[in-house]
């Protein structure tokens, strides 16, 4: 069960545990899902050299492998860290930027899910559907599709014992046999590059401290569009957004999950 209870107590396990999150990320992106997670309480990591990954992963509470700047040596580094990870049975979550802008994006990211089997995928609905579909629809990193556009191709992905997180403006956390939609958020936050980074990052802290992934999933992104509304309140633009968002979650309350919450199970 998803609820404002459930969320809040993730996040107090976040603060509480500090959870040491390890980041195979896109550069673009690396400061600000850096402090997305040390606003909410996690401990980040970027370590993306071939002579460290394993060994950092294996210390860590968490994985993320975010295709967004992709090179060879990095693709290396995601594979040993992932073998890490999956050997101590630590979560792995996945972001697939790109996929379908080119065939090297799409064919990287499904051989790292055949690779690790990540507990979760999360990316936009274009992304989702090109690893389904053999789709070139992504506009670069941005999405072509709503989220509900990529429901089917979530649940055929879900059919390999991955829970698939689309955002969008009503996210979508499909697992196998269930099918969670979150309607937090704000039109602003696609305004601002690496917050859907910023999504997956904090979607792993949840994952170190709740062993079902379809809560981890749909907590991380609930926290994601309530930090998001807070921000936007008051905020003149993307820029100011962008800070308000890291204030936002490293004040976020209770009260605030539970008047805010906008969380559906199908």
């Amino acid at each position: 069960m998803t609820d404002a209870r459930t969320v809040w107590q993730d996040v107090e396990r976040i603060r509480a545990g500090r959870p040491l999150i390890h980041n195979i990320t896109n550069y673009v992106v690396m400061n600000l899902t850096a402090n997305a997670l040390l606003a909410l309480g996690a401990s980040p990591v970027m370590a993306q050299a071939p002579e460290e990954a394993a060994e950092m992963a294996g210390i860590a509470q968490a994985l993320v492998l975010n295709i967004g700047t992709l090179s060879r040596p990095w693709i290396e580094s995601m594979r040993l860290a992932a073998a890490a990870a999956k050997a101590k049975k630590i979560p792995i979550v996945i972001d697939p930027v790109g996929a379908g802008a080119t065939r090297f994006r799409t064919e990287t990211a499904l051989s790292l899910i055949e690779a690790c089997r990540p507990c979760i995928v999360r990316g936009n609905a274009s992304e989702i559907r090109a690893l389904v579909l053999a789709e070139a629809a992504t506009k670069g990193v941005d999405s072509r599709h709503d989220s509900a556009d990529a429901l089917e191709a979530a649940r055929a992905l879900a059919g390999f014992g991955v829970v698939v997180s689309v955002s969008g403006p009503v996210d979508l956390i499909v697992g196998e046999t269930r099918l969670l939609r979150v309607a937090n958020g704000h039109p602003l936050m696609p305004r601002v590059t690496g917050l859907g980074c910023a999504a997956t990052a904090l979607t792993a802290a949840f994952a170190a401290v709740n062993p079902s992934p379809v809560q981890a999933a749909a907590h991380a992104m609930a926290v994601m569009g309530i930090a998001g509304e807070m921000a936007a309140e008051g905020a003149a633009g993307p820029a100011s957004l962008e800070v308000r968002f890291i204030d936002a979650l490293y004040a976020l309350k209770e009260d605030d999950i539970r008047s805010r919450l906008k969380v559906e199970e199908a």
